[in-house]
């Protein structure tokens, strides 16, 4: 799970994970939800659908379950983009979807479009 363009000193990690300095990289859902949550001026989830534990569609689940977050937007990564994998990721709860490898036109429109919303 990323957190997404921050407005804020936080950038990206490697892997597919979160990155914040105060509290370092998440390698997994269950971390990336903490930071979520203890973090409050995140403005997009960069979510890679296969990550160890609690893999992306769960993760994704969990924070729509949370009603400060029902609105976040959330980008879903993965590397599969098999028929059907867009359709899987909203149904999950996510925003929209970009395949690996990921075009960064593409990516930095589909960010330009869920931060201006």
């Amino acid at each position: 799970m990323r957190p997404g363009p921050q407005r804020g000193d936080r950038g990206l990690g490697q892997g597919g994970a979160a990155l914040d300095p105060a509290r370092g990289l998440a390698e997994g859902g269950k971390e990336g939800l903490e930071i979520l949550k203890s973090v409050p001026d995140i403005d997009m989830v960069l979510m890679d659908i296969m990550m160890p534990e609690l893999d992306g569609y769960d993760t994704i689940r969990m924070i729509r379950g949370y009603e400060q977050f029902k609105d976040l937007p959330i980008i879903a990564v993965t590397a599969k983009a098999m028929k059907g994998d867009r359709k899987k990721c909203l149904d999950a709860g996510a925003s929209d979807y970009i395949a690996k490898p990921v075009n960064v036109e593409q990516l930095t429109s589909l960010l330009s479009v869920w931060l201006n919303r």
